[in-house]
């Protein structure tokens, strides 16, 4: 067995896993002082403050299964004892020769990058004169050809490891060994900007499988809006990263019926409140409305198309207060306001408001174990089980500290308990604090 270090060996690291991503998983346990990314071989090192956080993550990881994006990740400690020499910019490409083509790979790719975005980000540094636009294993990529050497120089020095967008979109630039682009067609996936003349192609098939594929409701198109001089993405592009870049199966994407009804509900235990408990996890809630004449249903209305699907995929035959829920798409295209109506389009606790992408990653079935956020940071684990054991046994908690804030993975017996503490428990209070809870795909702790 490899002796400790502080130097973390981590495999199957997918070309949608960012630096940032590897910083996240390993931060709860001390400070991330470098990490490498070996690109090539799916795999990166990483290097803890001391030895000792390293052996505190390895311990953790070998019972908790570590998974970034859903992928699974596979930890050892590095024959390495320390990083000196490599870095993420030079590792691997000592010998490459400065070039007027850049080679450009996208990593942690959560909104689609086109022609235009790549032409806004790299002109800034000189004259691009071509771009070529394509699909490999590696993840989406582009040529860029410079008029000037010295731009494309610039560029790379300038741009690489850079994101985007806030938090994805990583580049990871290289000097590519061609001479000249050719470029036949201006299009989405090409464009000679020094022939405007060069025809358009029939349009066929997206060069970025699994974001134009979902159906004509989600065909992805920029805003209007622009930020930071990129364009503002919509919803689905989000929506399509989320979930690996394609959808989960047995959702169409296409559907856009917005409200779902709820049946077999147990009329004693539940109201409106404890359904967008539930029902917020899957998307934004613009109202809810219990039925008076049957007291077993419920409509929710959600924010879109998607959401609606996502809530009737995942929760359909859920376990609640003894019922097993029934659910489906209703007839009615919204939910008309009045007194029985409960109004939830402006609730600040909505959790798809902000974080869109991140949220839909982590839209799942009811599990066993829920996952703790917005904790006061002097919270203990004996608090978290007080707070909760009233909704079932709890086999196991792990109280942890992420980006300087406390979170929790509690671990109850089966997942009705832990759909219960969701409905009952999820924006209570608990030591001054107004706590989120949602599902953890995490199955031990």
């Amino acid at each position: 067995m490899t002796e400790p270090s502080k130097v973390i060996h981590v495999r199957n690291v997918g070309h949608e896993i960012s630096e940032n991503d590897l910083h996240q998983l390993f931060q709860q346990f001390g400070v991330v002082t470098k990490v490498v990314m070996l690109r090539a071989k799916n795999q990166a090192l990483l290097q803890m403050q001391d030895i000792p956080s390293a052996v505190n993550a390895l311990q953790f990881y070998t019972n908790v299964q570590p998974s970034i994006r859903g992928r699974n990740v596979y930890v050892q400690f590095s024959s390495y004892q320390e990083l000196t020499t490599m870095d993420q910019n030079s590792q691997g490409r000592g010998d490459e020769e400065p070039n007027r083509i850049l080679l450009v790979t996208i990593h942690h790719m959560l909104y689609p990058i086109t022609v235009e975005v790549l032409h806004q980000v790299f002109s800034p540094h000189g004259f691009v004169e071509k771009i070529v636009t394509f699909q490999k294993s590696a993840g989406f990529q582009a040529l860029l050809q410079y008029q000037l050497r010295e731009s494309a120089i610039l560029a790379r020095n300038s741009l690489q490891g850079r994101n985007i967008y806030d938090g994805c979109c990583q580049l990871d630039i290289q000097f590519s060994n061609l001479d000249e682009l050719q470029v036949n067609y201006n299009n989405e996936r090409s464009r000679d900007f020094t022939n405007p003349s060069l025809p358009s192609e029939q349009k066929g098939r997206s060069s970025q499988p699994g974001y134009g594929d979902a159906g004509s409701v989600y065909a992805l198109q920029a805003s209007g809006g622009r930020t930071v001089g990129f364009p503002q993405i919509g919803n689905a592009a989000a929506i399509a990263a989320a979930f690996g870049g394609g959808l989960p199966p047995g959702i169409s994407g296409t559907n856009d019926r917005c409200t779902v009804i709820v049946s077999n509900l147990n009329p004693d235990r539940i109201d409106e409140d404890k359904l967008f408990n539930l029902f917020s996890i899957y998307g934004n809630i613009v109202r809810i409305k219990l039925l008076r004449n049957k007291p077993d249903h419920a409509l929710v209305q959600m924010g879109d198309g998607f959401q609606a699907e996502l809530a009737v995929h995942f929760l359909k035959g859920a376990m609640l207060f003894g019922k097993q829920l029934e659910v489906n798409f209703s007839k009615h295209p919204n939910i008309t306001t009045g007194a029985d109506t409960h109004e939830y389009l402006n609730s600040n606790l909505n959790r798809f408001n902000r974080n869109a992408a991140k949220n839909y990653r982590y839209c799942c079935s009811p599990t066993k174990m829920v996952h703790l956020s917005s904790l006061p940071q002097d919270v203990t684990e004996e608090e978290i089980v007080a707070h909760l054991e009233e909704h079932g046994p709890i086999v196991n908690t792990k109280l942890f500290e992420m980006n300087g804030k406390k979170q929790a993975l509690v671990l109850f017996e089966n997942e009705e308990q832990a759909t219960e503490a969701i409905v009952c428990k999820h924006a209570s209070t608990l030591g001054g604090s107004v706590i989120r809870i949602s599902f953890s795909q995490l199955q031990t702790i």
